[in-house]
């Protein structure tokens, strides 16, 4: 079992939530709430890693976030 991060934000446009995997080629979808985004994550990642069993190996660790202020 492993632990991946997903990048999730927010569309206003769409109203829609967009989720991705980084490091996963592939790895990214969208749902009307968050238990859909995950359970769609979780969904896409299973056919990433079917198709590919070696991207797991290389996969970037989390440090964290920070927001950036620009005029």
């Amino acid at each position: 079992m492993k632990t991946l991060t997903a990048y999730i934000e927010y569309d206003e446009q769409t109203k829609l939530y967009v989720g991705l995997i980084p490091g996963i080629v592939g790895a990214h979808t969208q749902g009307e709430t968050l238990d859909e985004l995950n359970k769609n994550l979780k969904e896409v990642l299973e056919l990433c890693i079917e198709e590919n069993p070696d991207l797991l190996k290389d996969t970037p660790k989390f440090i964290g976030v920070q927001q950036i202020e620009v005029a």
